[in-house]
């Protein structure tokens, strides 16, 4: 067997947006990716914390793409959040939904009453709809202050799309955090929930996403390694100022990374660049050898971030500084 990322796993637990595809266009690569890894018998089971689609439709959209999946390969963060109301309340119970009917069919199926006004609720279920208005939010405030369980399905602040990232769920759970007073329940990433359901009987699972805050610190949650794909949300700043919980195990320009040597994809001294530092700032030196010069250059600078505890950065010589530029990494000593 091949002695690449892909071959130390036996499922791969990966996020849509930004790390499949953006918006209606498929990530370059990402295809061929998912079923190379599935003829080498590692299944991927699609994990998303966007609500607003039932996992028919999502699976059907990827089919559309060209991704190999089934209804049954999707887990989505409104089937998480209906399992966590139906464990706390009893059947009949009722439920306003703040989001698609594809959220309320969720609740629905799990022998729960969708109810439309906060008068009749015995919970909240929050999760992201392009059409989600003040009256709604309001109703959820209401019920909320008054006792109703909440549950959120995620709290991304931003969902990326095509246009770039737009507000996602989690900036709509800000506004009702902020005018009830409480806090939700989360059920979606990074809660390790929904990633263990995904899990199913795999025992070396891995987490592959764009986002540190949710899918890489949703692997850490379930103690599982991860893989951040370059693709999406997260860039390399957010990287060198990480917190423990929120670094990956492995960095990756794109899914081809899953065909590659681990170590080369670990954060970690690299070929051609070396890394000192100067009073509190990241001195990026070298001429890049490898076939992803400006990648290996993070995976340097992260692991020297991490250690000394500064994400002051600036590069000498001509290639460190096209390689902090490609980054978007200039212009940030001395910050």
């Amino acid at each position: 067997m091949t002695d690449d990322l892909l071959s130390r796993h036996d499922v791969l637990l990966a996020d849509l947006d930004g790390t499949l595809y953006r918006g209606p266009e498929v990530v370059p690569g990402a295809v061929e990716a998912v079923r190379g890894a599935a003829d080498r018998g590692v299944p991927t089971v699609y994990v998303t914390n966007n609500a607003s689609r039932s996992p028919g439709d999502v699976a059907a959209h990827l089919r559309e793409l060209g991704f190999p999946a089934r209804v049954e390969d999707v887990r989505t963060s409104s089937q998480a959040a209906a399992a966590m109301l139906a464990e706390q309340l009893p059947s009949g119970a009722r439920v306003l939904v703040v989001g698609t009917a594809a959220l309320a069919d969720e609740v629905r199926a799990r022998g729960l009453t969708v109810v439309d006004g906060a008068a009749d609720a015995d919970a909240v279920v929050q999760g992201h709809s392009p059409d989600t208005g003040w009256r709604v939010l309001a109703e959820a405030v209401v019920a909320i202050r008054a006792g109703a369980v909440w549950v959120a399905s995620n709290v991304d602040l931003t969902l990326p799309t095509e246009r770039g990232p737009l507000p996602g769920n989690g900036s709509m759970v800000q506004v009702v955090r902020t005018a009830a007073g409480v806090e939700p329940q989360v059920a979606g990433k990074p809660a390790a929930r929904l990633l263990r359901e995904g899990c199913g009987d795999a025992r070396r699972p891995l987490v592959v996403g764009d986002r540190l805050d949710t899918d890489i610190e949703g692997a850490h949650a379930m103690g599982a390694p991860s893989l951040l794909v370059l693709t999406g949300v997260s860039g390399a700043a957010e990287l060198l100022a990480a917190r423990p919980k929120l670094r990956p195990t492995w960095i990756g320009t794109d899914l081809a990374a899953l065909t590659r040597d681990p170590d080369d994809l670990a954060p970690g001294p690299r070929p051609g660049w070396d890394v000192t530092l100067d009073g509190a700032t990241l001195v990026l030196t070298g001429d890049g050898t490898g076939d992803e010069p400006a990648v290996d250059a993070l995976r340097a600078l992260c692991a020297a971030a991490w250690e000394h505890g500064t994400d002051d950065v600036r590069g000498d010589g001509s290639a460190a500084a096209t390689a902090l530029r490609e980054l978007g990494l200039a212009d940030r000593a001395g910050r």
